[in-house]
């Protein structure tokens, strides 16, 4: 039904934030990479106000209540988020909205992305759609919240001002979020080298404990030179203002600065944030009186100016929902201090997140100077590349391949496929079948479970490359529960008979010649491979017949050197693509994720620039192990014709 009215221009102090003493509907948080803040689900959010009821200071485990986010937990002393297989944090916050907001009444409004699944808006723009939507706006305008986007509730689509892009939108009904009455919740902050107890020895409350005690460690020698440091340099002078945040969830271990800087070299640094209590001590400001400053903003020249808002624990009583601006400027490290990363995104780098964090413990014990840095982000992606700049890769001909629903190449029967590959053995050998583990001399252990004519029970069959012996009715049953493709692979020894096909889903393969060295490689330019595979539905050959699938992270770009033998491993690479071998549908070993597309067995370089993650360049032992798993996969050299 059309809407009458005027459209809604957001004003942008718009949202409001209600009294102390009245109830509140209440958001958690997390910070992704583009510096915004994304909302936990409702029964996420739940699990985490029920864990923080009974231990303020404690570990909320998330796959408790929902199994895609079981490799991450809350540490809620910190306000961050870890995860528990890469290391990598990121900080969370405790946001607030009235009862009769979007989150109240358990309404999510969400936006259809590329893979024609449905992504929710901030919480901050869906409390907004929804106040417009209520009051029968026909159309909506997030210009003022920074998005050039027009909401038109007539037709439910989202149009981008610029590119005039339409997407669909849709407004469903969810768990309302959890509601607080009553004053915020209150908790004292941990002093350093407090302990609660018996301290847990698993690898992740290392990880946790670790950082944690480093951070105030370092807080606390901070405090102690601040307190008791000696007069500035005399080139400049400046005013150092110190802020004591009260005992409440306000308070946190991470300084959140904001520096300003004049013409006259005049600073004036802030410490502190949320709704803090502040004790002010004047004090000259000089860089000596930080060697150790993890969070020191740099001071800059004359006639410029930054600020820097670092939001970690002192977010949980933000009033409102005002947005976080994230500055560009970034903690100045003294020369000659070491810098620990903090965040490895593998474990691949120089130095483990705990390991740090320990080290970080150690050097501040004895007197040495020692800063936290975050680790340098990977470069995955070349400089942007004008499409008259993709050639074809030399030997190879074309630029694509496409896959499409077909039907999987089959025997005739299970028994045909069994007898082209084996011989039939008179006398077996007194050993196990390691397919059933019953004795060759006896009959197999699918016998009365599994019936084939023809295939008696007792007869026993040797494999004609490896010499592998096992009982027929065995490989018969081995088959029927493989692809069904008309190839055997030895359970034994892998060695693959007939061509090895996979369940890999519909999708396209396109592969150029980029004008781009990669590291390791200056003599030569690049090939990048771009794999697109759509959601859909799972098929016979796949774990769920009939159920959705997802394909998270398409586009995947992938990287070769363009000489030799990197235009060898692409000819593999496309034939691995054309068996359907390269992806296939399972649980995701970085998210947990079920029923989504993941890579099978053989690896691919999708790191550019850089080997931040392991996954890049350089690494002179990348095509010759690529090659190798190729080949485990029934495409070896021998497939090339010359």
């Amino acid at each position: 039904m059309a809407r009458s009215g005027s459209g809604l221009l957001v004003p942008v102090n718009g949202l409001g934030y209600p009294p102390q003493n009245l109830a509140r509907v209440v958001v958690w948080e997390w910070l992704n990479e583009h510096g915004r803040w994304r909302p936990y689900s409702a029964a996420v959010c739940h699990h985490i106000e029920n864990v923080l009821k009974g231990d303020a200071r404690g570990t909320v485990v998330l796959g408790q209540v929902d199994a895609q986010l079981s490799p991450y937990i809350i540490d809620l002393q910190s306000m961050h988020q870890f995860r528990q297989d890469t290391g990598t944090m990121r900080p969370v916050q405790r946001n607030f909205y009235e009862p009769s907001s979007a989150p109240g009444k358990g309404v999510v409004w969400e936006w259809e992305n590329d893979n024609g699944s449905w992504t929710p808006y901030d919480m901050e723009i869906c409390v907004t759609i929804q106040n417009a939507y209520e009051k029968q706006h026909p159309w909506l305008d997030l210009t003022s919240l920074g998005f050039c986007y027009l909401i038109d509730f007539n037709s439910m689509s989202q149009t981008n001002r610029q590119s005039q892009r339409k997407r669909r939108l849709r407004r469903r009904m969810d768990l309302a979020y959890p509601l607080i009455m009553g004053s915020i919740p209150k908790s004292q902050s941990w002093p350093v080298g407090a302990s609660s107890g018996q301290p847990c020895s698993c690898q992740q409350c290392i990880l946790v404990n670790s950082t944690r005690a480093a951070s105030n460690a370092i807080l606390a020698s901070q405090r102690r030179k601040v307190y008791g440091g000696t007069a500035g340099n005399s080139g400049a002078t400046g005013t150092l203002t110190v802020v004591r945040q009260s005992n409440t969830f306000a308070g946190t271990s991470l300084w959140s600065p904001t520096t300003t800087s004049s013409g006259t070299n005049n600073n004036n640094i802030s410490v502190g944030g949320g709704q803090a209590k502040a004790e002010q001590v004047q004090l000259p400001l000089s860089t000596a009186n930080f060697p150790c400053s993890p969070v020191m903003p740099s001071l800059s020249s004359a006639h410029a100016h930054h600020a820097l808002t670092i939001n970690g624990q002192n977010n949980l009583n933000r009033p409102g929902t005002q947005r976080i601006s994230m500055g560009t400027a970034r903690g100045a490290i003294p020369p000659g201090v070491p810098a620990l990363p903090v965040k490895n995104l593998t474990g691949s780098g120089p130095v483990h997140p705990a390991l740090a964090g320990m080290t970080g413990i150690l050097m501040c014990a004895a007197g040495l100077p020692v800063c936290l840095t975050r680790a340098p982000k990977p470069i995955l992606h070349p400089p942007p590349i004008n499409k008259s700049d993709m050639k074809p890769v030399p030997g190879i001909n074309g630029m694509r391949r496409k896959t499409k629903k077909k039907h999987l190449r089959r025997g005739k029967n299970p028994e045909d496929v069994v007898r082209r590959y084996t011989e039939k053995i008179k006398v077996a050998p007194d050993e196990d079948c390691t397919i059933c583990m019953e004795r060759l001399v006896m009959s197999s252990g699918y016998e009365g479970v599994l019936q084939h004519k023809g295939v008696k029970p007792e007869l026993v069959g040797k494999l004609g490359k490896c010499g592998h012996m096992y009982h027929l009715l065995c490989l018969v049953a081995m088959y029927n529960n493989g692809n069904k493709d008309g190839s055997l692979q030895c359970p034994t020894c892998k060695t693959i008979y007939g061509e090895k096909t996979g369940t890999q889903p519909p999708g396209k393969m396109e592969y150029h010649v980029i004008p781009h060295c990669l590291p390791g490689y200056p003599d030569c330019k690049s090939i990048r491979i771009v794999y697109d595979i759509p959601a859909g539905i799972q098929t016979n050959e796949h774990p769920n017949p009939g159920k959705k699938f997802s394909a998270r992270g398409f586009p995947r770009h992938c990287y070769l050197p363009d000489n030799e033998k990197g235009r060898k491993v692409l000819k593999l690479l496309i034939m691995a693509w054309d068996r359907r071998l390269i992806f296939t549908i399972g649980t995701s070993s970085t998210t947990g994720e079920s029923d989504t597309v993941v890579w099978n067995e053989i690896h691919h370089k999708t790191e550019f620039g850089s080997n931040l993650t392991g996954h890049g360049y350089p690494d002179p032992n990348y095509l010759d192990n690529v090659l190798t798993e190729l080949s485990a996969q029934g495409v070896g050299e021998d497939n090339l014709k010359d």
